[in-house]
């Protein structure tokens, strides 16, 4: 499907990706997906690794619906130990950095990271381009419309897949021509969109084939399934299952979740039916 130069680890992807989030924070939406102790930081790396996770994506700023944006030094603080601490134990793993701060960025890729995971898609950080650019590493490029702030404040689109579109082609172009080899492109499902955004850009997720990048989808346990569903976020793992199967039929490369084991058991099912024809 797509191959990955992760700061010389080929990362090749011959089927889809799971990547495990791992939030070192103490108010991420979900709060199994919270960890601050360096035991349980390292027992969920351990445990997302075996059950099959490529990537671990570490973040240190919560990035839900209202959140208050930390200091630079604040995200440092939880984010740069944390990579630290799992690169050590796990050299071997790809650990992304979800920060929108090139200082952060470039630490993280010090300390062992060796993606980016950039939810501002570059606006957060004037730098931002030309850090991963010099970096040379892979780059997640994602899609909001404000900020976690506001976002959620009555978003409005004329047409949800076209203004995405638009917004992808002209965010390539930027990483393009900052020398970014290694772009990967997520609408951004809940980030400044409504429940009924959310659905339509999963009905048209394989539009973004065009863009020719790798499409990574990340709707785990988020309030598009739990409230479509009335359950809670806790229950919302086999929606979560769901949802992900639609977009890997559609064409996503990339399944950023809380949950690996089901995850890849998904990936594993629809690559088994694509290989049987």
């Amino acid at each position: 499907m797509f191959s990955l130069n992760c700061k010389g680890k080929l990362l090749i992807a011959e089927q889809p990706l799971v990547m495990g989030i791992i939030n070192i924070t103490p108010d991420s939406f979900y709060s199994s997906s919270r960890f601050i102790n360096k035991g349980d930081i390292l027992k969920q790396a351990a445990k997302m690794l075996e059950e099959g996770a490529a990537i671990l994506d570490i973040g240190g700023q919560s990035t839900r619906p209202g959140a208050e944006q930390l200091s630079i030094d604040e995200e440092a603080g939880r984010v740069i130990p944390a990579i630290e601490l799992i690169h050590q134990q796990f050299p071997e793993a790809i650990l992304s950095v979800d920060s929108y701060h090139s200082q952060i960025v470039i630490q993280a890729v010090s300390a062992g990271a060796s993606i980016v995971n950039d939810i501002t898609a570059g606006n957060g950080d004037e730098l931002m381009f030309e850090t991963v650019s010099r970096l040379n590493v892979p780059y997640i490029c994602m899609h909001m419309k404000g900020d976690p702030r506001n976002m959620q404040r009555n978003p409005v689109y004329d047409n949800v897949i076209t203004e995405l579109l638009d917004f992808f082609i002209r965010k390539k172009n930027e990483c393009n021509k900052a020398g970014i080899k290694d772009i990967i492109l997520d609408p951004g499902f809940g980030f400044g969109k409504t429940i009924h955004h959310n659905f339509e850009i999963l009905n048209h997720f394989d539009s973004f084939k065009i863009l020719d990048c790798p499409l990574m989808i990340g709707v785990s346990r988020k309030s598009t399934i739990y409230k479509t569903l009335g359950v809670s976020v806790q229950e919302a793992l086999n929606g979560t299952t769901v949802l992900n199967t639609i977009g890997l039929l559609k064409g996503a490369g990339i399944l950023r979740v809380h949950d690996v084991k089901e995850a890849r058991e998904a990936v594993k099912l629809i690559s088994t039916i694509g290989n049987s024809y």
